[in-house]
């Protein structure tokens, strides 16, 4: 295929912005609606805890995609929010890391059905095969810009 003959413009504003910029408002609206205090990037942290608790600030950093200073901001607001904490690991008192609060472990049951909700909404009419092969083209874009940067996720 011709890549240049695809409308790069439209490619790169949807897979660099649109969709994701649609995807967050759904749920920061439904978050709002059911008065969970937190945004999707503050949900993005608290999903990976959810299923890895006690990481280190770096390894957060790794598993969403945000830089350092942007991981110190959004661990810093939801220590503040009381949904997580922070404490200096035994092993390397520089390394911060971080666990959920019992007011952060419980907020996953108000939050996962939000999230569920807005994923069914943005699938919705399409087949299995076609969730894959988005899924499948999706990740290897993001990896090869990924790769690009020289960055190790």
């Amino acid at each position: 295929m011709n890549h240049s003959a695809l409308d790069i413009e439209l490619v790169f504003v949807v897979l660099s912005g649109k969709l994701s910029a649609a995807i967050n408002r759904k749920i920061y609206r439904s978050f709002r609606k059911m008065n969970i205090d937190i945004t999707p990037e503050q949900w993005t942290v608290l999903y990976y805890l959810w299923s890895k608790d006690g990481v280190s600030q770096q390894e957060l950093c790794n598993a969403t995609f945000k830089d350092k200073p942007s991981m110190t901001r959004l661990i810093d607001n939801l220590e503040k929010q009381g949904l997580v904490q922070r404490s200096a690991s035994r092993k390397d008192r520089r390394t911060n890391i971080i666990t959920l609060t019992e007011k952060g472990r419980k907020l996953e049951i108000e939050a996962q059905p939000v999230v569920l909700e807005t994923k069914e909404a943005a699938l919705k009419d399409l087949s299995d095969e076609e969730i894959e092969t988005a899924q499948y083209l999706l990740n290897k874009v993001f990896n090869n810009v990924k790769n690009s940067l020289g960055e190790k996720i």
